[in-house]
């Protein structure tokens, strides 16, 4: 028996294993190609004209929609989501969270924000399915940046999704003529003595749809993407239609009903039916019916159009084609003129104008003709039109084009929706977490995104016109700061200052005040900074070099230096407005303020001398007492069982610490019709105190947190020198220079070393690493503690 040397075994084992592989890798593409064989039938691909009119009976309304329906279906097959608001909930499409794409570019993708815009644009294509056809464009305007494009990619994207559905299905047709060799006598081809030996039993036509290849001599694509039911005459269509939607409760749509076929295929039509003496059955032996998909890629049904100087639909002759000589006889004299362009290519889906103001309106008159009769005037065809148009332009071009004297003509057939600037700080750090602090490689520190949110949210707010409301709430409205403002938009908080009567009326004046300008031509969020800029701003303090990942400083930065470019931003010229409304300046203060805020009451928790939970329980105990007071019941006791009168002195303490002096009667008769109002607005939901009375727990807590402030500022001392020595040893690490042999923290007692340590473990766990928490402790020491610590 023959042995292997050492070396031959070696090489023995991977030559087996790349022979499992490649047996595997064979058994894996039959595995593919099987299924995909299954999926293709399954999806019914290719039918027969009889075929598809069983398909039609099946479920006529899914079939039977027009560009304008099949859309409005789209947006209700993948549903709605409640958005909380501080007004109320608002109504979100979920198609614009893609939630058939789950990969990780998605997210850059996905749209945030803007629910009232995606109402206002599912009204308008809820109008057209009325109207009966696509009649006008939907143009939504906005600045620079507001998501306009995002929203068509959205729609775009979830019609490829869509059409991939069964409940999406749609289908077109084709010609197909059989070759002489499989058919003698056909029509086209030769001797029509042979016609009649061409029909299978029961005078069924036979199909010449699932032909193969080598069987067909031509075949005749139908680019305008035609419903197959047009092939059917207009009368005897009408009873068809009448007939299959009898019991649905629905009726037949107009445009199926009235519907002619474009010029080509009635071309085609005509030819044969003349060379078939009127035999409607033998022409559609002819027709291959198929199923297609909506695709940017390959621009089927979903088109997106730049600002060309060109028209967006032409025509060309074809017969000319060497590729179609093989057509038959009936169709050699006949002139074919293919029909081609962006419109064409959109037909039955949706087309995006991309920047439609930016042609001259010489580029796009066609299109109010177009909307108008709902065809497209070519010089040797007219092609019927349909095709949902959205598009978009800036306020710029916008206010120029209202300014021609042909705006009121196309006004009629656009449909104008605004699309400002969000003006929730949430989504707009929702926007900047996704597309920068998720893609970053170094460290982002806590805040750093909601630092750029805030300004860019104060930025595009607008001081309230007292006169835009006719009662109380334009005198509260008027003496809003542009804080304030930001805060009742994002978390319905109310000032302080209000008395119970006012916020009350504020509190039901929010959506009133959110929507104050919404019908005017100047409305709030049209102008500020864009979400375009403030990427700039974030990408740019990532790469600072005074710290070591995105912190919030380095953002802060990046934005007195943005300020600076006055000549660039049209928002950085504007007249500050009292309030601080347009005052870059100020803004830039208050960001740096509530960001030292912010940072401070996290230190105060990370340090563990304060019960966070103490306070809550305190405010609860306090608002139970009050409660029982204002009913002017008693208050069991939980010790002795008995029932006794509220104490009068815990209430006047906690009123103490809210910095309550005079009028306690009135002041807890208001918080009880808070708690009222609350539980009005939010039937069935327990009261919680956090979320009712966040601003008085706060308030209790920084009353409190002041005796406790300098042994907090001490340990935030301490932390700050263990951070720096890092930082020191870490530098001179890198740098090649000798290290110290004694600890980081020499100096310092165990205990408080200790308690420092720890603070730095709670400071991790909220999302710190030491050059951020270096950052962070440093700027609070410096600007809240330095007079404790000195």
């Amino acid at each position: 028996m023959h042995r292997l040397s050492l070396g031959q075994q070696v090489c023995f084992a991977p030559v087996t294993s790349a022979n499992t592989r490649s047996e595997a890798a064979r058994t894996e593409l039959l595995r593919i190609a099987e299924s995909l064989r299954e999926k293709y039938a399954a999806g019914r691909r290719v039918l027969s004209f009889p075929d598809y009119i069983e398909l039609f009976a099946e479920d006529p309304a899914r079939y039977a929609r027009d560009a304008a329906t099949y859309v409005r279906d789209m947006f209700d097959h993948y549903g709605t989501t409640k958005v909380a608001r501080p007004w109320g909930s608002v109504r979100r499409f979920s198609l614009f969270d893609l939630p058939w794409d789950e990969g990780a570019e998605a997210g850059d993708a996905r749209l945030v924000g803007h629910e009232e815009l995606q109402g206002e644009i599912y009204r308008a294509i809820e109008n057209l399915v009325k109207e009966g056809r696509a009649n006008r464009l939907v143009l939504m305007h906005g600045p620079n940046g507001s998501a306009k494009s995002t929203i068509a990619a959205c729609i775009l994207r979830a019609l490829e999704s869509y059409s991939t559905l069964a409940e999406g299905a749609v289908y077109r047709f084709h010609w197909v003529f059989p070759s002489r060799k499989t058919l003698r006598g056909t029509i086209g081809f030769g001797d029509s003595g042979g016609a009649d030996q061409d029909r299978s039993k029961g005078n069924q036509p036979v199909t010449y749809a699932h032909l193969p290849d080598d069987q067909i001599d031509a075949r005749l694509s139908m680019e305008l993407r035609d419903h197959p039911l047009l092939l059917l005459p207009l009368a005897e269509r009408r009873v068809f239609l009448e007939r299959v939607f009898e019991g649905t409760g629905k009726k037949p749509p107009t445009w199926l009903l009235r519907g002619q076929l474009s010029h080509k295929n009635q071309q085609v039509y005509e030819a044969l039916m003349n060379a078939e003496n009127g035999d409607l059955g033998a022409v559609f032996r002819h027709v291959l019916v198929e199923r297609f998909f909506m695709s940017r890629r390959y621009r089927v049904g979903a088109i997106t159009l730049g600002p060309e100087l060109s028209v967006d639909a032409g025509e060309r002759q074809i017969t000319a084609d060497r590729s179609l000589a093989a057509l038959p006889t009936a169709l050699s004299s006949t002139t074919l003129f293919e029909a081609h362009g962006e419109l064409v290519d959109a037909a039955s889906g949706v087309i995006e104008f991309s920047d439609l103001l930016k042609r001259p309106i010489d580029a796009f008159r066609y299109l109010q003709l177009a909307l108008e009769t709902g065809e497209i005037q070519l010089p040797r065809q007219t092609i019927p039109l349909n095709t949902v148009m959205i598009g978009s332009a800036n306020e710029v071009h916008l206010a120029a084009f209202r300014e021609h004297h042909e705006f009121p003509s196309f006004r009629g057939r656009f449909e104008l929706v605004k699309a400002p600037y969000l003006r929730n700080a949430f989504d707009e750090q929702r926007i900047y977490d996704l597309q920068i602090a998720a893609r970053q490689s170094r460290h982002v520190a806590p805040h750093a995104t909601e630092v750029a949110a805030e300004f860019a949210v104060m930025t595009r707010l607008d001081k309230p016109d007292p006169k835009a409301f006719t009662d109380e709430l334009g005198r509260i409205a008027d003496n809003l700061t542009v804080e304030q403002k930001l805060d009742l938009y994002a978390t319905g908080k109310l000032p302080e200052k209000l008395d119970p009567e006012q916020r009350k009326v504020l509190r039901a004046g929010l959506e009133r005040l959110f929507t104050e300008t919404e019908s005017s031509v100047e409305y709030e969020g049209m102008t500020g900074a864009s979400p375009r800029t403030m990427r700039t701003v974030l990408l740019d303090a990532a790469q600072s070099s005074n710290h070591e990942g995105l912190s919030p400083f380095a953002v802060l930065a990046e934005l007195d230096e943005l300020c600076k470019q006055t000549s660039e931003y049209d928002w950085l010229r504007q007249k500050a407005q009292p309030g601080g409304f347009s005052d870059h300046k100020g803004i830039r203060t208050v960001v740096r303020r509530r960001l030292l805020d912010r940072l401070e009451e996290e230190l105060r928790r990370a340090s563990g001398l304060v019960d966070e939970d103490r306070y809550v329980e305190l405010f609860e105990r306090y608002i139970t007492h009050v409660s029982v007071w204002t009913k002017g019941e008693k208050i069991r006791n939980a010790m002795t069982g008995e029932h006794q009168d509220p104490d009068e002195r815990l209430m006047r303490e906690i009123e103490g610490l809210l910095g309550v002096k005079d009028k306690n009667e009135d002041h807890r008769r208001g918080l009880i019709s808070s708690i009222a109002a609350w539980a009005i607005d939010h039937p069935g939901q327990k009261i919680d105190a956090k979320v009712v009375f966040p601003a008085l727990i706060q308030k209790i807590k920084d009353a409190v947190f002041l005796e406790r402030r300098k042994p907090v500022a001490l340990l935030v001392k301490d932390l700050v020198g263990i951070l720096r020595a890092r930082k020191e040893a870490k530098d001179k690490a890198a740098s090649g220079e000798p290290q110290d042999s004694r600890p980081i923290d020499h100096g310092l007692a165990e205990a408080r070393r200790k308690a420092a340590l720890s603070m730095l473990e709670r400071l991790v766990a909220m999302g710190y690493d030491d050059a951020s928490a270096l950052d962070a402790t440093s700027a609070v020491l410096q600007s809240r503690y330095a007079e404790l610590i000195n």
